[in-house]
């Protein structure tokens, strides 16, 4: 009898697993070949020497992998992932509270590390390099500074900003690797690995459908997946064709291109109010209603790779292609607001 509950505990606890959609091995990660192969190798040198990775750095933007690659690595290492951010790391202590409870052959993982304080970020230097961070104890003249020995551990740091990271931390990282836009067939394959283990109905068309509306993201695409399914259930009999999907994403005004409202919003704000531009970001920060660094962030990159926006010295200027988009001419000149 006891064998048979912890058999059937186990089982619950694998079914319970496999709900979630981000993969837990290099197997199941679709996407980013170079950067896969470049870790699955450190991975096999470094337990085959028994010892621990070289500190990694993962850079771009969000939604991409850079959290699901960290938790891919301590598995494959058979390592404890300890997972913080740089904001949380106000003050010194924090950092030390992280690192002095680490055990060999961790892996620390911080997102965002860019945001770290500099006061922060001058512990880590020795902590990596040295495994070791200098306390100073007391003060005035009966300060004095203790050294306390790490364990070997390996850093995983995470950014979308990789040109805020100062140049002692990155070159203390072995190895960098920029995370790329995903392709739609790359896409495709991560739609339907989750409508897999989400036990839905998906067609071939209709997994496309939703790859190329993604923006080049696997979190938006598993997003918008849910978004399908739940419009499915309810109104398709619970089966995606591409019809179903563009249905769907119609309701949530994604289009063909994969722009949603805000992305119209802000081309729409620089053609119509701003004779196509330039204009500084923050003016149509306060036209549309958004944080400056939200779109900065989230939405620009987008519209940029799409052709639909340019940024130069004067500011932000709506291209030829976001004009025909609208639906209106291109104006003859251009008026804006400086940066």
């Amino acid at each position: 009898m006891a064998e048979r509950y912890i058999s059937e505990t186990l089982n619950r606890a694998d079914a319970e697993f496999e709900l979630t959609l981000r993969p837990g091995r290099f197997a199941d990660f679709v996407g980013q070949a170079k950067i896969r192969e470049r870790l699955e190798l450190s991975v096999a040198a470094a337990r085959g020497r028994g010892d621990i990775m070289d500190h990694v750095l993962l850079s771009g933007p969000p939604g991409l992998g850079k959290t699901t690659l960290a938790y891919i690595l301590g598995a494959a290492m058979e390592a404890n992932v300890k997972a913080t951010s740089g904001p949380v790391l106000a003050k010194p202590a924090d950092l030390a509270g992280m690192l002095t409870n680490l055990e060999k052959g961790d892996i620390l993982f911080i997102d965002e590390i860019h945001r770290i304080q500099k006061s922060v970020e001058e512990y880590l230097y020795s902590a990596m390099e040295d495994f070791a961070i200098d306390i100073v104890l007391d003060q005035g003249v009966n300060a004095r500074s203790v050294r306390l020995n790490l364990p070997r551990f390996t850093l995983v740091g995470a950014t979308t900003r990789s040109g805020l990271l100062s140049a002692p931390l990155r070159s203390r990282f072995g190895t960098s690797n920029r995370l790329d836009y995903y392709s739609t067939e790359e896409l495709s394959q991560v739609v339907s690995r989750s409508a897999r283990i989400l036990n839905v109905d998906l067609c071939e068309d209709g997994a496309h459908e939703i790859a190329r509306r993604s923006r080049g993201t696997p979190r938006i695409a598993n997003n918008l997946l849910r978004w399908v399914r739940d419009y499915a259930q309810v109104r398709a009999d619970n089966r995606i064709d591409r019809e179903v999907a563009d249905q769907a994403l119609a309701m949530l005004d994604v289009d063909q291109q994969g722009l949603d409202e805000m992305d119209k919003r802000i081309l729409s704000t620089i053609v119509e109010k701003f004779n196509g531009g330039p204009v500084g970001l923050n003016t149509i920060a306060v036209s549309v209603g958004e944080e400056p660094d939200t779109i900065e962030e989230v939405y620009e990159p987008y519209l940029i790779q799409q052709g639909l926006l340019a940024r130069t010295p004067q500011g932000r200027t709506a291209t030829a292609a976001a004009y025909q988009m609208l639906g209106r001419t291109p104006a003859t000149g251009t008026q804006g607001e400086l940066l």
